[in-house]
This record gives structure tokens, sequence and C-alpha cells, in this order.
């Protein structure tokens, strides 16, 4: 019997189709980049997602395809083909965590031409190969803190989310912890910070991401410094703690309650209550923990610049800034 000739799987509009398979139609010779790849010689292969990619990667530094098909995709299986071709254009680039007890999920980082980009765009100086290749090393060697990076990304990742199916919605900024370190000139050091606008309504905070592996005083006197901060001209933001269950969230009000006044606003929750909705009613607030509030509805007001206080955000400093305004309903940036 002749057997049929072998066929391509079906290629959803819009899909990349993995390294080896030929899709009639399409012009890709399967050309692998070399290292003096330009990015004039792949930007007819970009699209402004992609871009927008490498800003993500470059201020966070690394994140998983789970974080990514959240904020940038619809399907899981085309973030991963659109993933795996935009590595092999060099644009992008990925390793996987091994620690005790086994390997973390796939982790993606800047590529050598996403870093150059990002630099150019900026008006910086673009990486040496040694420079990227080092800072690579670096994230590969800090495998131990992953999941605390892992974490705190996944507050933020929730509200992109969040925000691309709910009218009116939007994570206006979101900082790491370099960078809002360095707006409040280094006098905090929250592990980020958010501004999160939902109608006519935005409110600005500062994230503290607990594991469980500090102890509750350690905890607590982080907060002193934001009280200092806020006398000195910085912002009045609440500070949310995120604790790795409601146990561990009780006890943490139970210490703060014998530490008489903080001089600032602290809101929590658990993980898990965050993960399902962080913009829901889930943030019981230190002092008067009566009922749990919205994010909207914390006291988060954005306050104006100064030496030591971000101000409003800037459009640009939106993360998703590249792709346009979000209608609310669940928007499909670039090819999905």
């Amino acid at each position: 019997m002749t057997r049929p000739p072998n066929r391509p799987r079906n290629i959803p509009v819009g899909d990349i189709p993995r390294p080896g398979v030929h899709v009639p139609g399409r012009s890709d010779t399967g050309r692998q980049p070399s290292p003096s790849d330009s990015l004039r010689s792949i930007s007819f292969r970009l699209e402004p997602r992609d871009y927008a990619l490498a800003h993500l990667l470059h201020d966070h530094r690394t994140l998983t395809t789970a974080h990514i098909t959240a904020t940038l995709f619809t399907s899981t299986r085309t973030c991963r083909n659109r993933l795996a071709a935009l590595r092999a254009l060099g644009f992008i680039d990925s390793f996987i965590p091994v620690r005790p007890g086994g390997r973390l999920p796939l982790h993606w980082l800047p590529g050598p031409l996403s870093a150059r980009y990002v630099a150019l765009a900026t008006g910086a100086k673009p990486p040496t190969a040694k420079a990227l290749r080092e800072q690579q090393d670096r994230l590969v060697a800090a495998t131990a803190h992953l999941a605390h990076t892992d974490a705190t990304n996944q507050v933020f990742i929730d509200l992109i989310a969040a925000a691309r199916t709910t009218p009116g919605a939007r994570l206006t900024r979101w900082w790491p912890a370099a960078t809002i370190a360095s707006a409040t000139g280094r006098r905090v050091h929250p592990d980020g910070h958010g501004v999160w606008r939902q109608n006519n309504v935005q409110v600005a905070w500062f994230l503290e991401m607990d594991l469980g592996t500090e102890s509750l005083p350690v905890l607590a006197d982080k907060l002193p410094a934001y009280w200092r901060l806020r006398e000195a001209g910085g912002p009045d933001w609440p500070v949310l703690i995120l604790l790795p269950s409601p146990a561990r969230e009780t006890h943490l009000h139970q210490h703060l309650a014998g530490a008489g006044r903080l001089g600032v606003t602290v809101a929590t929750a658990t993980h898990a209550q965050a993960h399902t909705d962080p913009t829901g009613p889930i943030w019981r607030l230190v002092g008067n923990g009566r009922r749990r509030h919205r994010l909207v509805e914390l006291p988060g007001d954005l306050g104006a610049s100064g030496p030591f206080h971000p101000g409003p955000p800037a459009a640009e400093q939106d993360p998703l800034y590249l792709l346009g305004p979000i209608t609310g309903e669940r928007t499909r940036p670039g090819r999905d």
C-alpha cells in the first residue's frame, strides 16, 4: 500500500510552526541566526508584542512561560511556539533552573537582540556579549531566590490578567525592587511597586512578599522605614504584605497589634487569595480588620513627584504601553 506523504499538523491562524515543520506557502528558510545578526535583519519578523516582552524581561529579569502567556497571549501553545521562534532568532533566551528536590519551570530571559533593542530604545549602551552572559549566569546562580522572584512577579501578572477581562481596569505601573528603591532614595526596599487603575480610581502601593522564611519580628521591622520615608516627603502608600497561609496572616496581625502605632497603612492577604483575585475584597487592614477591602478601596493616593516620591505613573511606565489601550475585553496583542 502506498502511504500518503507526511503532512504537517494544522497550524492555527497566527500560530508559529515548530522548528523543522514545513508549512506550504511559508517562505521561512529555517535559517538560524548567527551572533552577528542585527535587529535590522530580523525586524520584519518581530511584532509589538515581542518588543513589549523584551521590556518586561529587561525590567523583571526573568519570567516563566505561564507568566508570559497570562500577560501577552490567550493560548499556551501559541505562546510556547512564539517564544521558541524568538529564541531561534536570538531575540530571547531561556534556562531550566535546578534546585534540591527537582527542576523549576522553564524561565525566559533577555537574549542578545532583545537586550540590544531595549538598550537602544531607552538611550543606553547595548551590553556586550560578555556582559549579557554574566547577567544570564547570575540568574542561573541565583536559582535559590527564584521562588521569591516568581511569587512577586505573579502578583503583577495576575493584575495584568485581571485587567484584560475587567472593563476600565489597567496596571499602569509595575516596578521591580531595584527601580522603586532607587526612586525613593533607597530609603525603603520593597519587593515591588504598582499602580492599579479601575475606572476613575487609581491606587499605588508597595509590595512585601513573605514566603514564611523570616520571623514575624523581622517582617515587622521593615515597616518603620516606610513611615520615615513618608516623613521625608515620600509617598504615603499602603504596604501590601502577602503571606503563605491564613494562620501566618493572623499571627502577623496579632504581632503588629502589640507593636503600637505603625505610622503607615498595612494591608494583608494570602498568596492564594491574591492569585485568585488580587483586585477583589481580600485585603485586611492592620488595626481595622473587621472586613476585607478591594484593592481600589485602599488609601493609596498617588501624590506629587518629589526627591523621594515617584509621583503618578507616566504613560510610558505602563508595562504594556507598546500595545496601546486595553478596552476591558480579553484583547489579543499581536497574532494569537
